[in-house]
């Protein structure tokens, strides 16, 4: 698989992070692209699944505030706009959240 197929994969589900973090160590030279959006797409998984879980709870406790459920599209926007950044093989980071995992994750490198 090439570079830019690889840095797609990495944001299609938790499986597709996993099969492009391990071609990505077949990569000869190691590529800085696939690196920084398997950073990306591991730190939008962990958000997303933190933000399901706290919001299950609170909708749970307080039926009420069931409109918090919305809070998963905006996850979703932002997932979309990773995907669109690694088909256009740009190395920006995803709005509101993305410069966090920049340098994380150093189990990756």
């Amino acid at each position: 698989m090439n570079r830019k197929t690889l840095s797609i994969l990495s944001y299609i589900t938790i499986i597709g992070w996993i099969i492009a973090f391990v071609k990505s160590k077949d990569l000869t030279p190691k590529s800085d692209l696939v690196t920084y959006h398997l950073k990306q797409g591991l730190g939008i998984f962990v958000v997303s699944f933190v933000v399901n879980i706290l919001l299950s709870i609170v909708v749970f406790t307080v039926s009420s505030l069931y409109f918090l459920n919305y809070i998963g599209y905006a996850i979703f926007i932002l997932w979309i706009f990773g995907i669109i950044n690694a088909a256009n093989e740009q190395k920006k980071p995803i709005p509101v959240i993305g410069k966090a995992f920049e340098d994380k994750f150093g189990f990756i490198d």
